[in-house]
């Protein structure tokens, strides 16, 4: 299976950052992604600087008939189709898309790693999991998600909120 989070801190042309990511998941199954699972919207704090506007994140659990290659060449046009511009690390942004796991592939090159190199260490990354996929192991550190989540330090586990809000596609 496949995860990949997605994330936005900025409306864009077409919208808020929650209709921003709904488009992405739009684009991502048109681009055949076989989408069997996604998270509630998780919001958090900017960082490193929490005073730039918030993040909203959700994560997917889908299978691909395809390469990793051609899915990073897919969600590379999809992110420059919602607006995003490429500027310094961390700024904000109109769309992020991140393979978080592909298939349990471990890959570490200039274009790609596999597994995200921080997936670890992220609340927006493994709150979704759990919810989508709590039987989740991570592919180089073989820890569940639970234990990962657990790692995370007490201000990381608590400045991460579940909205009720849903995607829309």
């Amino acid at each position: 299976m496949i995860h990949i989070n997605i994330g936005s801190n900025l409306d864009s042309k077409h919208g808020t950052r929650f209709k921003n990511i709904s488009i992405a998941i739009n684009l991502l199954i048109e681009s055949k992604l076989n989408i069997k699972k996604i998270s509630c919207f998780y919001e958090t704090p900017s960082y490193p600087n929490k005073k730039l506007p918030k993040f909203a994140n959700i994560g997917l659990l889908g299978e691909y008939s395809f390469d990793h290659i051609k899915l990073i060449k897919e969600i590379s046009l999809i992110e420059r189709k919602i607006g995003r511009v490429k500027t310094k690390k961390n700024d904000p942004r109109v769309c992020d898309i991140d393979i978080i796991d592909f298939n349990g592939l471990v890959k570490n090159n200039t274009r790609l790693k596999l597994p995200h190199p921080r997936s670890h260490s992220r609340n927006f990354v493994l709150y979704p999991i759990k919810e989508i996929d709590p039987k989740w192991v991570h592919p180089v550190f073989k820890k569940n998600v639970d234990f990962l989540i657990n790692e995370l330090s007490q201000n990381s586990r608590i400045e991460i909120t579940r909205l009720r809000k849903s995607v829309i596609i």
